[in-house]
């Protein structure tokens, strides 16, 4: 069972597997240097790389502790056998449910090398929010003692409906459940209050700075960090070059500050932050010492191309 944070019981060291669930797609990375040339070529280093937040997290939450660490996802027959040996080389241990109608999602990411790398995407989801309860057992969580969701299931009516079901499993078992919302644009989609109604009940949430904006409508990151807190037990607010605000019980407990890195590639930042923090918690660390260990994760994934460590073999 958890502790009033989500961080006691279940999360012992040694105790047993986290459990991931979310989107596995292809990430197709173009980094050029200055604005796009509207109407012709713009020159870019243009590389395809494994990708989607739970599978990132997973990876980097493989690399980063001694745990197992398992993966639910959905991919298209096109990408599965590649997505399931790029997951096998970071040491994950990979479900993938493959859809007989859908391609794997993909995922465009432009990265502007004069903006200290910052990224936009243009995503098509294909299979991977097309998860639903009918891929759900409760033997998955055989032996698992964190279960971690991807906040892109919350944008599709399938794998919205997998939320709850592995919700109420992971309750019924007493399993810890952490969450990432994933997307500050599908986030002011879906909309605040909706959201939070949808993730009543877990134990910790790891919003970005504007996610955790939006979600309380608070400019103030640490206010939002308190606000969000009183209905969450353990919330980690991600700020990228400023760090990192850990929240409980409506108070700021500590401010962590980010690890220097040269950027090349700020895709997945906010995923390698999140699998670190999570191994850490398995390991038996505090919320502040985890939240340290996913900012050094997060400053070695920025010097990277792509969102996922370096392959462990």
């Amino acid at each position: 069972m958890t502790g009033a944070d989500g961080t006691a019981g279940a999360g012992s060291p040694g105790a047993g597997a986290l459990l991931v669930v979310g989107d596995v797609v292809t990430d197709v990375v173009a980094r050029h240097s200055g604005p796009l040339a509207p109407g012709t070529d713009t020159a870019a280093v243009v590389r395809t790389v494994p990708g989607g937040a739970g599978a990132n997290v997973a990876c980097w939450a493989a690399r980063s502790g001694s745990a197992e660490v398992r993966l639910l996802g959905r991919v298209g027959a096109d990408a599965a056998a590649w997505h399931e040996r790029e997951l096998v080389a970071c040491g994950v241990s990979a479900r993938l449910v493959v859809d007989p109608e859908a391609p794997t999602g993909t995922v465009i990411c432009l990265v502007d090398t004069d903006a200290a790398a910052e990224r936009t995407f243009l995503t098509d989801s294909g299979a991977s929010l097309r998860l639903d309860p009918g891929d759900w057992s409760d033997a998955l969580l055989d032996g698992v003692v964190r279960l971690h969701l991807s906040g892109y299931l919350l944008f599709s009516a399938p794998s919205r409906a997998l939320v709850a079901t592995a919700l109420a499993a992971a309750r019924a078992r007493g399993v810890p459940v952490s969450l990432d919302p994933a997307s500050a644009g599908f986030l002011a989609e879906l909309g605040a209050e909706r959201f939070l109604s949808l993730v009543d009940g877990i134990d910790v949430l790891l919003p970005s700075r504007d996610e955790a904006r939006l979600l309380t409508g608070s400019r103030d990151a640490v206010a939002a960090a308190a606000e969000l807190s009183r209905r969450i037990p353990l919330v980690v607010v991600k700020q990228g070059a400023e760090g990192a605000l850990v929240a409980r019980s409506g108070t700021v407990t500590a401010r962590v500050p980010a690890v220097p890195a040269t950027p090349r590639d700020t895709t997945g930042a906010g995923d390698a932050f999140t699998g670190a923090f999570l191994a850490a918690l398995l390991a038996g660390a505090e919320p502040e010492e985890a939240a340290r260990a996913g900012c050094a994760a997060g400053a070695r994934a920025v010097e990277r191309v792509g969102g996922r460590p370096p392959g462990m073999g």
